[in-house]
Protein backbone atom coordinates (compact mmCIF):
# COMPACT_ATOMS: atom_id res chain seq x y z
CA UNK A 1 0.00 0.00 0.00
CA UNK A 2 1.27 3.38 -1.05
CA UNK A 3 1.40 5.63 2.00
CA UNK A 4 -0.17 8.85 2.44
CA UNK A 5 1.79 11.80 2.35
CA UNK A 6 1.21 15.36 3.93
CA UNK A 7 1.18 18.43 2.00
CA UNK A 8 4.17 19.77 4.17
CA UNK A 9 6.19 16.76 3.09
CA UNK A 10 4.93 16.79 -0.53
CA UNK A 11 6.47 20.87 -0.61
CA UNK A 12 9.94 19.40 0.52
CA UNK A 13 10.06 16.37 -1.91
CA UNK A 14 8.85 18.71 -4.88
CA UNK A 15 11.19 21.44 -4.62
CA UNK A 16 13.93 19.45 -3.39
CA UNK A 17 15.91 19.27 -6.38
CA UNK A 18 14.77 22.82 -7.50
CA UNK A 19 16.37 23.91 -4.21
CA UNK A 20 19.68 21.86 -4.36
CA UNK A 21 20.02 23.15 -8.00
CA UNK A 22 19.85 26.60 -6.92
CA UNK A 23 21.91 26.48 -4.21
CA UNK A 24 24.93 24.74 -6.34
CA UNK A 25 24.93 27.59 -8.82
CA UNK A 26 24.98 30.30 -6.70
CA UNK A 27 24.90 29.46 -2.88
CA UNK A 28 22.17 30.56 -0.68
CA UNK A 29 22.17 33.46 1.42
CA UNK A 30 20.16 33.56 5.07
CA UNK A 31 19.01 35.70 7.17
CA UNK A 32 17.86 35.11 11.09
CA UNK A 33 15.24 36.79 12.91
CA UNK A 34 13.49 36.80 16.40
CA UNK A 35 10.20 38.03 18.11
CA UNK A 36 8.93 37.58 21.54
CA UNK A 37 6.48 38.74 24.01
CA UNK A 38 7.13 37.94 28.16
CA UNK A 39 3.61 38.92 29.84
CA UNK A 40 1.33 38.46 32.78
CA UNK A 41 -2.12 38.66 33.09
CA UNK A 42 -3.97 38.77 35.76
CA UNK A 43 -7.72 37.72 35.88
CA UNK A 44 -10.41 38.22 38.94
CA UNK A 45 -12.89 34.86 38.06
CA UNK A 46 -11.62 32.79 40.43
CA UNK A 47 -13.69 29.90 39.70
CA UNK A 48 -11.91 29.46 35.48
CA UNK A 49 -9.31 30.50 33.54
CA UNK A 50 -8.79 32.88 31.06
CA UNK A 51 -6.90 32.06 28.43
CA UNK A 52 -6.08 32.98 24.63
CA UNK A 53 -6.36 29.89 22.64
CA UNK A 54 -8.71 27.38 23.24
CA UNK A 55 -5.25 25.15 22.56
CA UNK A 56 -3.65 26.14 26.04
CA UNK A 57 -4.91 24.14 29.05
CA UNK A 58 -4.97 26.54 31.77
CA UNK A 59 -4.16 30.67 32.30
CA UNK A 60 -5.32 33.43 34.89
CA UNK A 61 -8.11 33.09 37.60
CA UNK A 62 -8.39 29.81 39.29
CA UNK A 63 -4.82 28.28 38.58
CA UNK A 64 -2.97 31.42 38.81
CA UNK A 65 -3.94 34.60 40.03
CA UNK A 66 -1.54 36.41 37.83
CA UNK A 67 0.09 33.79 34.54
CA UNK A 68 2.59 34.47 32.49
CA UNK A 69 1.37 31.45 29.94
CA UNK A 70 -1.21 33.13 28.20
CA UNK A 71 0.84 36.16 25.83
CA UNK A 72 4.47 34.92 27.10
CA UNK A 73 6.31 33.11 23.79
CA UNK A 74 9.22 33.37 21.96
CA UNK A 75 10.32 32.91 18.10
CA UNK A 76 12.68 32.66 15.49
CA UNK A 77 12.31 32.29 11.80
CA UNK A 78 15.10 31.29 9.48
CA UNK A 79 14.59 32.93 5.75
CA UNK A 80 16.83 31.38 2.65
CA UNK A 81 17.10 32.89 -0.30
CA UNK A 82 18.46 30.35 -3.25
CA UNK A 83 17.76 32.78 -6.35
CA UNK A 84 15.75 36.01 -7.00
CA UNK A 85 13.13 33.47 -8.15
CA UNK A 86 13.20 31.04 -4.86
CA UNK A 87 13.58 31.30 -1.26
CA UNK A 88 12.04 29.39 2.25
CA UNK A 89 10.89 30.20 4.83
CA UNK A 90 10.91 28.13 8.08
CA UNK A 91 9.38 29.63 11.60
CA UNK A 92 9.04 27.99 15.08
CA UNK A 93 7.71 29.41 18.24
CA UNK A 94 7.85 28.14 21.53
CA UNK A 95 4.26 28.82 23.82
CA UNK A 96 2.06 27.22 25.94
CA UNK A 97 1.18 24.41 24.11
CA UNK A 98 -2.25 21.84 24.78
CA UNK A 99 0.03 19.66 27.24
CA UNK A 100 0.93 21.93 29.48
CA UNK A 101 4.81 22.17 27.89
CA UNK A 102 7.00 25.11 25.98
CA UNK A 103 7.94 22.37 23.01
CA UNK A 104 8.68 24.35 20.47
CA UNK A 105 6.21 23.74 17.08
CA UNK A 106 6.75 24.84 13.65
CA UNK A 107 4.26 27.90 13.01
CA UNK A 108 5.70 28.06 9.15
CA UNK A 109 7.81 25.93 7.09
CA UNK A 110 7.48 26.82 3.29
CA UNK A 111 9.13 27.34 -0.22
CA UNK A 112 8.16 30.64 -2.27
CA UNK A 113 8.46 30.61 -6.16
CA UNK A 114 8.50 34.74 -7.32
CA UNK A 115 7.21 33.63 -10.69
CA UNK A 116 6.83 37.47 -11.66
CA UNK A 117 7.32 40.58 -9.42
CA UNK A 118 3.82 40.23 -8.60
CA UNK A 119 2.64 36.65 -8.95
CA UNK A 120 3.80 34.09 -6.23
CA UNK A 121 3.45 30.55 -5.06
CA UNK A 122 4.14 28.64 -1.73
CA UNK A 123 4.10 25.50 -0.64
CA UNK A 124 4.12 23.89 2.37
CA UNK A 125 2.90 25.23 5.98
CA UNK A 126 1.71 28.75 5.48
CA UNK A 127 -0.09 31.48 7.66
CA UNK A 128 -3.86 31.15 7.83
CA UNK A 129 -5.13 34.47 5.66
CA UNK A 130 -8.35 35.01 7.93
CA UNK A 131 -7.84 38.53 9.13
CA UNK A 132 -5.69 42.28 9.24
CA UNK A 133 -3.08 40.84 11.85
CA UNK A 134 -2.72 37.03 10.29
CA UNK A 135 0.68 37.23 9.12
CA UNK A 136 1.82 38.77 12.39
CA UNK A 137 -0.68 37.40 15.17
CA UNK A 138 1.77 36.07 17.31
CA UNK A 139 4.37 38.78 17.11
CA UNK A 140 3.50 41.25 19.69
CA UNK A 141 5.68 43.85 18.72
CA UNK A 142 3.51 44.69 15.60
CA UNK A 143 -0.27 44.79 17.48
CA UNK A 144 -1.41 47.70 18.84
CA UNK A 145 -3.37 45.80 21.38
CA UNK A 146 -1.45 43.36 24.04
CA UNK A 147 -3.49 40.21 22.09
CA UNK A 148 -5.89 40.60 19.48
CA UNK A 149 -9.87 41.24 20.49
CA UNK A 150 -10.85 37.62 20.96
CA UNK A 151 -14.44 38.29 19.89
CA UNK A 152 -13.19 37.80 16.46
CA UNK A 153 -9.97 36.63 15.96
CA UNK A 154 -11.18 33.54 18.30
CA UNK A 155 -13.43 32.46 15.27
CA UNK A 156 -10.21 31.10 13.34
CA UNK A 157 -7.65 29.87 16.31
CA UNK A 158 -5.94 27.72 13.84
CA UNK A 159 -2.72 30.04 12.94
CA UNK A 160 -1.37 28.11 10.11
CA UNK A 161 -1.95 25.78 7.41
CA UNK A 162 -0.92 22.74 5.40
CA UNK A 163 -0.71 23.37 1.48
CA UNK A 164 -0.17 25.72 -1.03
CA UNK A 165 -1.33 29.51 -2.09
CA UNK A 166 -1.01 31.75 -4.88
CA UNK A 167 -0.87 35.48 -4.51
CA UNK A 168 -1.43 38.18 -7.28
CA UNK A 169 -0.44 41.94 -6.41
CA UNK A 170 -2.54 44.49 -9.04
CA UNK A 171 -1.15 48.36 -9.21
CA UNK A 172 -3.83 50.46 -10.14
CA UNK A 173 -1.94 53.93 -9.63
CA UNK A 174 -1.45 54.65 -6.35
CA UNK A 175 -3.70 51.62 -4.91
CA UNK A 176 -2.29 48.02 -4.63
CA UNK A 177 -5.14 45.16 -4.51
CA UNK A 178 -3.83 41.45 -3.46
CA UNK A 179 -5.28 38.60 -4.22
CA UNK A 180 -4.71 35.17 -2.12
CA UNK A 181 -6.06 32.01 -2.77
CA UNK A 182 -4.99 28.98 -0.65
CA UNK A 183 -5.70 25.61 0.42
CA UNK A 184 -4.77 22.94 2.48
CA UNK A 185 -5.78 21.07 5.86
CA UNK A 186 -4.24 21.81 9.44
CA UNK A 187 -4.33 19.46 12.71
CA UNK A 188 -4.06 20.68 16.54
CA UNK A 189 -4.19 19.09 19.56
CA UNK A 190 -6.81 19.46 21.91
CA UNK A 191 -5.47 20.19 26.08
CA UNK A 192 -6.45 17.36 28.50
CA UNK A 193 -6.25 14.41 26.32
CA UNK A 194 -9.47 15.51 24.45
CA UNK A 195 -8.71 14.54 20.90
CA UNK A 196 -7.75 16.82 17.69
CA UNK A 197 -9.30 19.36 16.12
CA UNK A 198 -9.11 18.97 12.26
CA UNK A 199 -9.80 21.14 9.32
CA UNK A 200 -9.81 19.15 5.76
CA UNK A 201 -10.26 20.22 2.62
CA UNK A 202 -9.99 23.64 3.38
CA UNK A 203 -9.97 26.51 0.80
CA UNK A 204 -10.15 30.44 0.83
CA UNK A 205 -9.77 33.83 -1.00
CA UNK A 206 -8.51 36.58 0.59
CA UNK A 207 -8.35 40.30 -1.34
CA UNK A 208 -5.97 42.69 0.56
CA UNK A 209 -6.23 46.66 -0.85
CA UNK A 210 -3.75 49.26 0.17
CA UNK A 211 -4.69 52.99 -1.03
CA UNK A 212 -1.97 55.32 1.07
CA UNK A 213 -3.05 55.10 4.64
CA UNK A 214 -5.65 53.17 4.39
CA UNK A 215 -5.48 48.93 4.65
CA UNK A 216 -8.45 46.84 3.59
CA UNK A 217 -9.10 42.65 3.72
CA UNK A 218 -12.07 40.73 3.08
CA UNK A 219 -11.51 36.75 3.39
CA UNK A 220 -13.97 33.89 2.50
CA UNK A 221 -13.15 30.41 3.95
CA UNK A 222 -14.71 27.40 3.93
CA UNK A 223 -13.37 23.79 5.40
CA UNK A 224 -14.45 20.19 7.02
CA UNK A 225 -14.39 20.56 10.58
CA UNK A 226 -13.96 17.80 12.82
CA UNK A 227 -14.14 18.75 16.64
CA UNK A 228 -12.91 15.80 18.35
CA UNK A 229 -13.58 17.04 22.20
CA UNK A 230 -17.31 16.47 21.58
CA UNK A 231 -17.61 13.17 20.12
CA UNK A 232 -18.01 11.39 23.45
CA UNK A 233 -21.40 13.53 23.74
CA UNK A 234 -22.80 12.25 20.77
CA UNK A 235 -21.24 8.86 20.80
CA UNK A 236 -23.77 8.91 24.11
CA UNK A 237 -26.87 10.29 22.39
CA UNK A 238 -26.57 7.50 19.85
CA UNK A 239 -27.19 4.80 22.08
CA UNK A 240 -30.79 6.15 22.95
CA UNK A 241 -31.43 4.83 19.48
CA UNK A 242 -33.62 6.91 16.55
CA UNK A 243 -33.90 10.09 18.13
CA UNK A 244 -30.25 10.23 19.67
CA UNK A 245 -29.15 9.83 16.18
CA UNK A 246 -31.00 12.23 15.21
CA UNK A 247 -29.85 14.36 17.77
CA UNK A 248 -26.32 13.46 16.69
CA UNK A 249 -26.51 13.90 13.23
CA UNK A 250 -27.56 17.71 13.72
CA UNK A 251 -24.89 18.34 16.21
CA UNK A 252 -22.20 16.30 16.12
CA UNK A 253 -18.62 18.14 14.84
CA UNK A 254 -17.45 15.24 12.55
CA UNK A 255 -16.26 16.82 9.10
CA UNK A 256 -19.04 19.35 9.46
CA UNK A 257 -18.82 22.51 6.85
CA UNK A 258 -17.77 25.14 8.17
CA UNK A 259 -17.46 28.77 6.50
CA UNK A 260 -15.80 31.87 7.61
CA UNK A 261 -16.72 35.55 5.93
CA UNK A 262 -14.15 38.69 7.33
CA UNK A 263 -14.18 42.01 6.50
CA UNK A 264 -11.70 44.84 8.04
CA UNK A 265 -10.21 47.97 7.62
CA UNK A 266 -7.42 50.31 8.92
CA UNK A 267 -6.72 54.02 8.53
CA UNK A 268 -3.24 54.53 9.96
CA UNK A 269 -1.83 57.91 8.57
CA UNK A 270 0.57 58.25 11.68
CA UNK A 271 -0.57 60.26 14.30
CA UNK A 272 -3.77 58.09 15.05
CA UNK A 273 -5.06 54.78 14.38
CA UNK A 274 -8.70 53.96 13.74
CA UNK A 275 -9.76 50.46 12.71
CA UNK A 276 -12.40 47.40 12.61
CA UNK A 277 -13.04 44.04 11.77
CA UNK A 278 -15.76 41.49 11.11
CA UNK A 279 -16.75 38.26 11.22
CA UNK A 280 -19.09 35.91 10.46
CA UNK A 281 -19.05 31.93 10.83
CA UNK A 282 -22.02 29.38 10.40
CA UNK A 283 -20.95 25.60 10.84
CA UNK A 284 -23.42 22.93 10.27
CA UNK A 285 -22.73 21.04 14.06
CA UNK A 286 -22.95 22.55 17.54
CA UNK A 287 -20.89 25.62 16.80
CA UNK A 288 -24.21 26.98 14.68
CA UNK A 289 -23.72 30.49 13.68
CA UNK A 290 -21.75 33.55 14.71
CA UNK A 291 -21.13 36.85 14.76
CA UNK A 292 -18.82 39.40 15.97
CA UNK A 293 -16.79 42.85 15.31
CA UNK A 294 -14.69 45.24 16.90
CA UNK A 295 -13.17 48.42 16.34
CA UNK A 296 -10.45 50.12 18.28
CA UNK A 297 -8.42 53.33 18.07
CA UNK A 298 -5.40 54.88 19.22
CA UNK A 299 -3.62 58.25 19.66
CA UNK A 300 0.31 58.32 19.01
CA UNK A 301 1.98 60.96 21.67
CA UNK A 302 5.91 61.02 21.62
CA UNK A 303 6.29 57.07 22.46
CA UNK A 304 3.17 56.50 23.96
CA UNK A 305 -0.10 55.60 22.37
CA UNK A 306 -3.25 55.01 24.70
CA UNK A 307 -5.59 53.30 22.90
CA UNK A 308 -9.25 51.83 23.57
CA UNK A 309 -11.21 48.70 21.92
CA UNK A 310 -15.11 47.76 22.01
CA UNK A 311 -15.85 44.21 21.00
CA UNK A 312 -18.74 42.23 20.74
CA UNK A 313 -19.69 38.64 19.77
CA UNK A 314 -23.70 36.59 19.26
CA UNK A 315 -24.70 33.56 18.31
CA UNK A 316 -27.18 33.81 15.58
CA UNK A 317 -28.55 30.10 15.76
CA UNK A 318 -30.13 28.24 18.46
CA UNK A 319 -28.49 28.43 21.73
CA UNK A 320 -30.65 25.74 23.40
CA UNK A 321 -32.43 22.74 22.49
CA UNK A 322 -35.16 19.91 23.74
CA UNK A 323 -32.84 17.27 23.58
CA UNK A 324 -33.91 13.85 24.22
CA UNK A 325 -37.84 12.96 25.30
CA UNK A 326 -37.33 11.77 28.71
CA UNK A 327 -40.88 11.10 28.71
CA UNK A 328 -40.92 7.65 27.52
CA UNK A 329 -37.31 6.62 28.71
CA UNK A 330 -37.11 3.56 31.03
CA UNK A 331 -36.60 5.55 34.95
CA UNK A 332 -32.75 4.62 35.10
CA UNK A 333 -32.35 6.34 31.62
CA UNK A 334 -33.95 9.45 32.76
CA UNK A 335 -31.50 10.73 34.61
CA UNK A 336 -28.30 10.02 32.07
CA UNK A 337 -30.55 11.28 29.23
CA UNK A 338 -30.99 14.52 31.09
CA UNK A 339 -27.48 15.01 32.05
CA UNK A 340 -26.80 14.64 28.23
CA UNK A 341 -29.60 17.31 27.17
CA UNK A 342 -27.56 19.71 29.97
CA UNK A 343 -24.93 19.11 28.19
CA UNK A 344 -25.66 19.55 24.65
CA UNK A 345 -27.42 23.16 25.92
CA UNK A 346 -24.41 24.11 27.34
CA UNK A 347 -22.30 23.80 24.49
CA UNK A 348 -24.63 25.67 22.38
CA UNK A 349 -25.28 28.32 25.07
CA UNK A 350 -21.36 28.72 25.76
CA UNK A 351 -20.97 31.77 23.05
CA UNK A 352 -24.22 33.21 23.19
CA UNK A 353 -23.52 36.41 23.80
CA UNK A 354 -20.22 38.33 24.78
CA UNK A 355 -19.04 42.05 24.82
CA UNK A 356 -15.39 43.37 26.02
CA UNK A 357 -13.86 46.64 26.85
CA UNK A 358 -10.48 47.51 26.54
CA UNK A 359 -8.16 50.50 27.92
CA UNK A 360 -4.22 50.55 26.93
CA UNK A 361 -1.25 52.17 26.95
CA UNK A 362 2.09 51.29 24.54
CA UNK A 363 4.87 52.62 25.20
CA UNK A 364 7.93 52.03 22.39
CA UNK A 365 10.57 52.69 25.15
CA UNK A 366 13.48 51.63 22.92
CA UNK A 367 14.50 50.71 18.95
CA UNK A 368 12.14 47.37 18.75
CA UNK A 369 10.83 46.92 22.09
CA UNK A 370 8.01 48.11 23.25
CA UNK A 371 5.69 47.74 26.75
CA UNK A 372 1.91 47.61 27.03
CA UNK A 373 -0.94 47.93 29.89
CA UNK A 374 -3.94 46.78 29.20
CA UNK A 375 -7.63 46.19 31.05
CA UNK A 376 -9.89 44.56 30.35
CA UNK A 377 -13.59 43.87 31.04
CA UNK A 378 -16.06 41.50 29.64
CA UNK A 379 -19.55 40.76 29.93
CA UNK A 380 -21.04 37.32 29.10
CA UNK A 381 -24.55 35.90 28.15
CA UNK A 382 -26.37 34.45 30.80
CA UNK A 383 -25.50 30.87 29.44
CA UNK A 384 -22.17 32.12 28.19
CA UNK A 385 -18.45 30.91 29.50
CA UNK A 386 -16.46 33.08 26.84
CA UNK A 387 -13.13 32.60 26.70
CA UNK A 388 -13.23 30.74 30.28
CA UNK A 389 -11.79 27.26 30.86
CA UNK A 390 -11.07 25.01 33.43
CA UNK A 391 -14.05 25.44 35.49
CA UNK A 392 -14.71 25.06 39.07
CA UNK A 393 -17.80 23.77 40.84
CA UNK A 394 -19.15 26.88 41.95
CA UNK A 395 -18.65 28.78 38.69
CA UNK A 396 -21.35 30.05 36.65
CA UNK A 397 -21.98 30.88 33.07
CA UNK A 398 -22.39 34.68 32.31
CA UNK A 399 -21.64 37.20 34.58
CA UNK A 400 -18.49 39.71 34.28
CA UNK A 401 -14.80 39.37 34.94
CA UNK A 402 -11.90 41.66 34.51
CA UNK A 403 -8.47 41.33 33.65
CA UNK A 404 -5.00 43.15 33.89
CA UNK A 405 -2.43 42.74 30.96
CA UNK A 406 0.90 43.49 31.00
CA UNK A 407 3.63 42.83 28.00
CA UNK A 408 7.18 43.81 26.78
CA UNK A 409 7.26 42.59 23.16
CA UNK A 410 10.48 42.48 21.32
CA UNK A 411 11.68 42.25 17.41
CA UNK A 412 15.39 41.27 16.34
Amino acid sequence: MTPRLNPLALAVMALYACTAHAADAQGPTFSVSSFGTVGMVHSNEKNADYTSSIYKPNGAGHTREWSSDVDSLIGAQLTARFNPQLSAVVQVISEQRYDNSYRPSLEWANFKYQVTPDFSLRIGRTVQPAFLFSDTRKVGYTLPWVRPPGEVYSMIPVTSTDGMDLSYRLHVGDVANTVQGNVGQSTVKMPHGTGETRARESWGVSNLTEYGALTTRITFQQTHLTYEPFNPLFDDFRQFGAQGNDIADRYDTKGKHFNFVGVGAIYDPGDWFVMGEWGHFKSHAAFGEMSAWYVSSGYRINAFTPYITYARSKTLSETSAEGLDTSNLPPELVGPAGELNGALNGILGSGSRQQTLSLGVRWDFTKNMDAKLQYDHTRLGSTATGPLTNFQPDFEPGGSFSLLSVAVDFVF
